[in-house]
């Protein structure tokens, strides 16, 4: 982990499944998709928000349980049902004045890959594609839906640039 590049960030962007879930889905009843998310990684990303910390979501995914999860968490910037998740990453720093340096990213599929490569903290997760584990300079020790993004969220509050110095 390279400390001075984690000092620059002043924004969490996270993918959805297989970041902040395990990858799972299920079909309910009624038809639609449900997936499990983690009360820990919801705790970090709420503790991250609150140390002053943007936090977005960029998910190909487009469901009402991610949608709940989201709003619930108080996640300002919020993209659903992309595959080129470029856009609107580059919608994010327009709209918020930083630049690539000032953003750190979690994902684990190739759609991810480009966010990566541009991130000033790029970080996947143990069960990310090899190629993605490759393009992070951090892998978590937690599973994806088991306190990945936790792990993330802790290190910004302890090494970021709204840290506690």
């Amino acid at each position: 982990m390279d400390r001075a590049s984690i000092g620059k960030i002043k924004m969490l962007i996270t993918d959805v499944d297989g970041v902040l879930t395990d990858g799972r889905i299920w079909l309910d009843t009624d038809g639609e998709w449900k997936r499990m998310f983690s009360v820990i990684d919801g705790v970090g990303l709420k503790r991250v928000i609150e140390s002053g910390y943007q936090v977005g979501v960029i998910t190909g995914a487009k469901s009402k349980d991610v949608q709940t999860r989201v709003k619930f968490l108080g996640i300002q910037h919020f993209y659903e049902g992309v595959k080129d998740k470029i856009p609107c990453y580059e919608e994010i720093l327009s709209q918020t004045g930083l630049k690539d340096e000032n953003i750190a990213y979690i994902g684990d599929d190739f759609f991810d890959i480009p966010i990566l490569k541009r991130c000033g903290f790029p970080a996947s997760v143990p069960t990310g594609l090899e190629d993605v584990r490759v393009s992070a300079n951090y892998v978590t020790e937690s599973l994806a839906g088991f306190g990945a993004v936790r792990e993330v969220c802790e290190l910004l509050i302890k090494f970021g640039y709204y840290s506690l110095k």
